[in-house]
């Protein structure tokens, strides 16, 4: 039955939610807590997943060198992808102009609503503290914090020395193999209730905002939304031309992953299942736990389109002039400063106030005009963020000329490859065979 489905199943949520958040909001605000509980559950997998999936990838390389090509290929991808989605927001914000014609009073603005933002972007160390910041000073303060660059860095180095130690390591490697079998068995209970998380997730959004801040605002809410469903079509889309795949079977085959990041507006959320989604489509081990964790905080396209549209709306909508060298001036400052913040709870309010404090070209108090609806936004870049991880690791792999195509059009089909990993499939004790990693350059 199509019920069974999980991307229906939190399609049939959120409906649910939204109705439920316009006509009693009261009741919509205090259901947030199903979403947070459902959030809090995925982060307790996260940092188990992340380190169990690099250290085991990178253990069972023959040739380090490989490593270091995918890093460097991973970084690239991710810069080139971000700038053209900043350039993409830019384009769409110029022709649309939404804020055309709001003659927004900057001075009159509340600036003090958006005073959390500012102070937190005051608090940034930029891309100096970033990098900092990325070597844990305890890996026990790590997992705990849950920070997914620190846990990486350290999984990086301990999967090199286990694959330096030579047959010493096998018992730990073992251990791993068996205790990342547990952990995706728990991804799979608590994927069960994504429904209720998406439920409680739209319920408060639209209890919280109500639809008529959408309404108020919708053209630069459509701006967001069109640049994201264009990017994706034609950017995602040239992408998986070139590596070699279809991007309409691609989506159909992550769609339970997009219909719980819509929902919960949270990329986290889906980052377990679609690293061992994208396992069991072909994609290495070594790359997927590269790219996808590390896409987070340095491949945000959805992000990028967001930041652009939002900076130049609010110079429309307070009639602030700017020439295209400061539009693409602010783009890169932008660029900058969200390497910054990732990880940063409301990162994308603090880059922007960080950005805009710092060129002192647009008003950092027309965030104010953007506060009600920047939820419905988030559902928009969170969903083209994992879109654009999951295709990112794809492309690495082809790239890298490590992509078992005849297991990726397997997975693309819907046959057992990419579908085993789903919760019900996976109750069946149908699991893909985690002890199968696929080898670099066959």
């Amino acid at each position: 039955m199509i019920i069974r489905k999980l991307y229906v199943q939190v399609l049939l949520a959120v409906i649910a939610g939204a109705a439920l958040g316009y006509f009693s909001p009261h009741v919509g605000t205090e259901l947030k807590v199903l979403s947070d509980i459902f959030i809090r559950m995925i982060k307790m997998v996260l940092a188990p997943v992340i380190f169990c999936t690099v250290v085991l990838g990178i253990a069972k390389m023959e040739n380090m060198k490989e490593l270091g090509r995918v890093g460097v290929k991973a970084l690239a991808y991710f810069e080139v992808a971000s700038t053209v989605a900043l350039l993409f927001g830019l384009l769409v914000v110029n022709i649309v102009r939404p804020g055309a014609g709001m003659n927004v009073d900057a001075a009159r603005l509340n600036a003090s609503a958006v005073s959390q933002y500012t102070a937190a972007a005051t608090k940034q160390d930029g891309i100096i503290g970033f990098i900092v910041n990325a070597v844990p000073q305890s890996i026990v303060e790590a997992f705990a914090k849950g920070d997914i660059l620190q846990i990486l860095f350290f999984g990086v180095l301990l999967g090199i020395a286990l694959s330096q130690i030579g047959p010493v390591a096998g018992p730990a490697v073992a251990f791993m193999e068996s205790f990342l079998a547990g952990v995706f068995k728990v991804v799979s209970m608590v994927m069960r209730v994504a429904p209720l998380g998406a439920f409680g997730a739209m319920a408060f959004t639209i209890g919280a905002y109500g639809i008529g801040s959408m309404l108020a605002l919708g053209k630069v809410l459509l701006c967001v939304y069109l640049s994201c469903l264009l990017f994706v079509l034609l950017g995602f889309g040239l992408v998986a031309r070139l590596s070699g795949f279809s991007l309409w079977k691609f989506l159909k085959f992550i769609r339970d992953e997009i219909f719980t990041v819509a929902g919960t507006c949270s990329s986290e959320s889906v980052l377990p299942q679609l690293m061992r989604k994208l396992e069991s489509a072909g994609v290495p081990k070594p790359v997927v736990g590269l790219v996808v964790p590390g896409g987070l905080s340095f491949n945000a396209d959805g992000s990028a389109i967001y930041f652009s549209i939002a900076a130049i709306f609010i110079a429309q909508a307070t009639n602030t002039p700017l020439s295209l060298l400061e539009q693409l001036t602010i783009l890169g400052v932008l660029m900058l400063a969200s390497k910054g913040s990732a990880g940063v709870a409301g990162a994308g309010f603090i880059t922007l106030a960080a950005t805009l404090a710092s060129m002192h070209a647009i008003p950092v108090s027309g965030l104010v005009l953007l506060l009600g609806v920047d939820r419905f936004m988030a559902e928009a870049r969170s969903v083209t963020n994992t879109i654009g991880n999951a295709i990112g690791a794809v492309a690495v792999a082809a790239w890298e000329k490590c992509l078992d195509r005849d297991q990726l059009a397997r997975a693309l089909n819907g046959q057992a490859d990419g579908t085993a990993i789903s919760p019900a499939r996976v109750d069946a004790g149908q699991e893909t065979d985690i002890h199968a990693v696929q080898p670099f350059g066959h």
